[in-house]
């Protein structure tokens, strides 16, 4: 395979990073963020209550997805008209986590440690999906490990967040049934070459949201309830990533089952 490097414009990089926070900068100043919202419908009386701060967040995953688009456009092995969706996952995973501790910590000093933390954070997976376009970049295995790594420990951090901030079942069910299709699928995506595996990260998406119906009301830590659903996730992506590789059912099991065992046993002593 011939090799090659390929780094990302900075001017690119740099307008879709600030572009990004400005928008999360937005759940800080709002003053006024809620609004009721209610309409007659069949004579019945339907009301229900808008939060600003989570439209901006939903509005800044999609300035990620669009803005990747535009910096992968930039690519000289990516024509105009080719399709980018691959790469937009990781990145709107990004920002929906980035987002949701910025909305809860809007009125805390730390806002701005996360602030910050997540500059850094947008800017490696930035590069990282840029230079995973290419396999023969030099960069590839240290991209491809860190949008994997990257991945994973957005999960933990959602999971630990939605638990955290004492959410509906019926709210918190759909973002993790997204959030697990979503890593699911990229993992498999970079571990098998580009070949998209749907159906086996609904499969896993699907039980990952029945274990979190499951453990919700259960009296868990966040980082125990996190801990617990990421040993799920992990342990099911790499089953499956083994078994579609030809390894037999008693050699694909090993390396998830120890992971899982110790991802639960750092919960319960972290509990």
């Amino acid at each position: 395979m011939k090799t090659n490097r390929y780094l990302p414009d900075i001017d690119r990089i740099s307008v879709l990073t600030a572009t990004v926070l400005l928008t999360f900068a937005l759940t800080r100043v709002l003053e006024r963020s809620a609004y009721l919202i209610s309409f007659q419908l069949f004579g019945f009386l339907i009301r229900f209550d808008i939060d600003l701060r989570v439209l901006i967040i939903v509005l800044a995953a999609g300035l990620t997805a669009t803005g990747m688009d535009w910096l992968l456009k930039s690519h000289p092995l990516i024509s105009k008209k080719e399709r980018t969706l691959e790469h937009w996952l990781v990145p709107m995973l990004m920002a929906l986590v980035l987002g949701l501790p910025l909305y809860l910590l809007r009125t805390n000093p730390l806002w701005w440690l996360g602030f910050g933390l997540g500059a850094v954070l947008l800017v490696l997976v930035f590069w990282a999906e840029y230079v995973v376009v290419s396999p023969g970049d030099l960069n590839y295995p240290t991209a491809m490990v860190l949008l994997i790594v990257l991945s994973f420990a957005l999960y933990l951090i959602l999971t630990a967040v939605l638990r955290y901030s004492g959410a509906r079942l019926f709210f918190v069910l759909p973002i993790i049934f997204l959030a697990t299709f979503l890593v699911s699928v990229r993992t498999l995506n970079l571990r098998r070459g580009g070949r998209w595996e749907i159906a086996w990260a609904l499969g896993i998406a699907l039980v990952g949201v029945q274990l979190a119906a499951g453990l919700h009301y259960l009296p868990l830590s966040p980082v125990y309830y996190s801990l617990i659903l990421l040993a799920v996730l992990y342990g099911l992506t790499m089953l499956v990533n083994s078994i579609l590789d030809g390894i037999p059912v008693r050699q694909a099991v090993l390396e998830p089952g120890i992971m899982l065992i110790l991802l639960l046993a750092l919960g319960f002593w972290l509990r």
